[in-house]
């Protein structure tokens, strides 16, 4: 991925220099940042060992499907190539980090570079497909993650096969790769599953499957405050929000908040967005003060609004 082609904003905030120095990818930061994640899965996951058979095993449950679908953002660097200096290790990284999920990493790649492109651009920005909530009815099934989980199922299922209907974003030359890519890929839910089964085991129902149903809400929420109320054209400091996060956020979302950064330039690795943040601050458009006066902004505004005729 060439991160200079994406890069759409036709200020410049930093300098040569500057932005030289920011960009120094690091695979000792992000195996530091992986490991903690890790380490955390791995509480997480030993906290429903412990809880299972009392009501305490929900809750576990629940952060450990904080922890896993926040793995979105170690995929979201990988395909930036950002997580660590390594190539490799961003791609094997990448495509495990995206298991949880059911989101495959090699497609994942193409459509974000689509969407640093055409960033809240109606017509060619995937991410706007669907658009944005109209209603606070879209609101709510927005944020169940019923529309996630139905569009990951269509979508592995479509790509398995070979078929790009609606995903003319990814390159020709590149399409065999996804499709054997998203093929291993369910050739490794089929192994987990078929061996629980075989052995009687429900691990993989306590651990992963619903852990991710009750995280992936969240996720849905936190996604939906990055870009829904800004500006719909290629002027990187309008068309997207950063978010002055709690540092637990921005340990788990390895710094995604500082989303405006990213966006004008994603050359920059997780770990020097901070950095960014303060030499930019003052000419951001859209900081909010956090997630939930965001979200709760965006609710009150569907609400004076019309919404889409059906």
């Amino acid at each position: 991925m060439t991160d200079a082609s994406v890069n759409r904003s036709s200020h410049r905030l930093v300098s040569p220099a500057e932005l030289k120095a920011l960009s120094q990818r690091s695979d000792a930061r992000g195996l530091v940042r992986l490991a903690l994640h890790a380490g955390l899965i791995g509480l997480s996951s030993y906290a429903i060992w412990r809880t299972q058979g009392t009501l305490w095993v929900l809750p576990s449950m629940l952060v450990q499907g904080l922890f896993l679908v926040s793995l979105f953002a170690t995929i979201h660097e990988t395909v930036h190539y950002t997580a660590f200096r390594s190539r490799q290790l961003n791609e094997a990284v990448g495509w495990l980090a995206a298991l949880p999920s059911m989101l495959n990493s090699t497609y994942y790649k193409h459509f974000h570079l689509a969407h640093h492109r055409h960033t809240q651009d109606p017509a060619r920005d995937p991410e706007l497909t669907p658009p944005p909530p109209a209603t606070r009815g879209e609101f709510w099934w927005r944020i169940t993650a019923i529309p996630y989980w139905i569009g990951r199922f269509r979508s592995l299922g479509k790509l398995a096969v070979g078929n790009f209907a609606g995903a003319d974003f990814v390159p020709e030359k590149a399409r065999g790769e996804v499709v054997r890519s998203v093929r291993l890929m369910i050739g490794f839910y089929a192994l987990v599953l078929g061996s629980a089964a075989v052995t009687g085991s429900a691990w993989p129902l306590l651990y992963w499957i619903a852990p991710v149903i009750l995280g992936q809400p969240f996720l849905r929420a936190y996604l939906l405050t990055e870009h829904t109320g800004c500006s719909e054209d290629a002027n990187g400091l309008t068309n997207t929000r950063t978010t002055l996060a709690s540092w637990p956020v921005r340990l788990l979302m390895w710094n995604m908040p500082f989303h405006v950064e990213h966006h004008l330039y994603p050359s920059i690795p997780f770990h020097a967005l901070p950095a960014l943040h303060v030499k930019v601050r003052g000419e951001l458009v859209h900081v909010a003060p956090g997630y939930l006066p965001t979200l709760r902004a965006i609710h009150t505004d569907l609400g004076a609004a019309p919404g889409r005729a059906a």
